[in-house]
């Protein structure tokens, strides 16, 4: 008999607890286990279906816990201690549903008592999973093929302010940014359908002005439209969206669910922009929570095609090294061939400028990316044309490997550019 596909979950956890022992609660606690045998609980069925500890490795000692609440064990060693456990399931358990999935890898384990630190950090799936779901639909090749930039990075902008902007005003803001030479732009995520800027007018009002562009020069921009909302109604500007032309549409993935994304790919004819807002209560503190590593390829799985993973030296929390495995891992097949590999475009964006171009480039090694900058493009002190040449100066000498500095020399925007951004 052929063993039944399994879900494996790496964990980073604290305790004072032997580590076996810890690592076995969690197992008992997102599978068949309780504190005391139930009816009917045979050892056949904890055999089939009980959650199994597959690696521990412990990474030394710790002074104190990180979390409150954490409990001591009543005799014998109580030296706190860090490891990396990996859990796995058979499939069975939850079926091939991405709720139930996050329910046994991320359920009740952050309120165990025996754990002074339990964070989720890496997952995968076996490829059964693409019988139930169809992951990206456009990913990095077809986004590409839309925005119509094939040998470099999209470059991008954001539409700001978000708050009591009409969809004129919003139309001529982009108006300024496509004149300006840009490939991508995207709604906030605020901007959703507030009553200064109701969605279905401000797409067709900015969808004019892209039209337009396209064709007297050829060129459509992408926008990612902020449709966000409840179901039927994400339906419904999905197909707004369409009807005006657009080529992408934005939905905010914290705010909508597992579900309603996958939903929302079933029924899209356009590249989703997954925007990540709220990402930061599940991924800023090392203790608790799950890494985007993690939390990212659930998404993927559900069906987005871009994915924002904060950028180099960014205005938020999180550290250069954390931004880049990000990246990486969405390049990164989630699926060996010929399954299909569910990679998708990595957005870099959080106070980007010309002067991050040559070490996100060392760094990812991949020109596969949407490369977002706001202040960093409307900011230059030559104005947004110079800014979005600027950034394209940048990354064409980073891949070309001359450092930045030295093009400077020939190209007097990215020397703008790298002196008004230096701090």
């Amino acid at each position: 008999m052929m063993a039944e596909p399994r879900i494996y979950a790496t964990y980073w956890i604290e305790t004072a607890f032997p580590l076996q022992q810890a690592a076995e609660t969690m197992a008992g606690e997102q599978s068949t286990g309780t504190f005391v045998r139930v009816p009917g609980e045979t050892d056949e069925l904890r055999e089939a279906h009980a959650a199994r500890v597959e690696e521990i490795v412990e990474l030394g000692e710790v002074t104190a816990p990180s979390l409150p609440g954490s409990g001591l064990p009543r005799s014998g060693d109580a030296t706190r201690r860090a490891a990396r456990v990996t859990l796995s399931w058979p499939i069975s358990n939850m079926g091939l549903s991405l709720p139930n999935v996050l329910a046994a890898i991320n359920g009740n384990l952050s309120e165990l008592k025996a754990f002074s630190g339990l964070r989720l950090i890496d997952v995968r799936f076996p490829p059964e999973f693409l019988t139930r779901y169809q992951g990206p639909q456009f990913g990095i090749e077809g986004t590409r093929r839309l925005a119509g930039v094939f040998d470099r990075p999209i470059i991008g902008t954001i539409i700001k302010p978000s708050v009591g902007l009409s969809p004129e005003a919003t139309a001529e803001q982009v108006r300024g940014l496509i004149e300006a030479g840009i490939d991508f732009i995207k709604d906030d995520e605020l901007q959703g359908d507030g009553p200064h800027c109701p969605f279905n007018a401000r797409i067709s009002a900015v969808m004019r002005v892209i039209n337009d562009h396209a064709d007297r020069t050829g060129k459509k921009v992408m926008y990612a439209a902020n449709l966000t909302g409840d179901i039927d109604e994400m339906l419904a500007r999905h197909d707004h969206v369409v009807a005006e032309g657009g080529t992408c549409i934005m939905a905010s993935m914290n705010s909508i669910g597992l579900p309603a994304m996958k939903v929302l790919r079933a029924h899209s004819q356009l590249p989703i922009h997954g925007h990540r807002n709220g990402w930061g209560m599940l991924g800023r503190s090392p203790a608790i929570g799950m890494s985007y590593i993690a939390f990212q390829k659930l998404w993927r799985l559900a069906g987005i095609d871009h994915t924002h993973v904060n950028g180099i030296d960014n205005k938020f929390c999180e550290s250069d090294d954390s931004v880049i495995a990000s990246a990486r891992e969405c390049l990164t097949p989630m699926f060996p061939a010929p399954h299909k590999d569910c990679r998708i475009m990595p957005v870099f964006s959080s106070g980007q400028s010309a002067r991050q171009a040559a070490p996100t480039f060392a760094a990812l090694g991949s020109i596969d990316c949407i490369f977002a900058a706001g202040g960093g493009i409307m900011a230059h002190p030559a104005g947004p044309a110079a800014g979005v040449r600027a950034l394209r100066q940048a990354w064409d000498a980073a891949v070309a490997g001359i450092p930045a500095a030295e093009a400077a020399g020939k190209s007097p925007e990215l020397k703008a550019a790298l002196e008004a951004f230096s701090g």
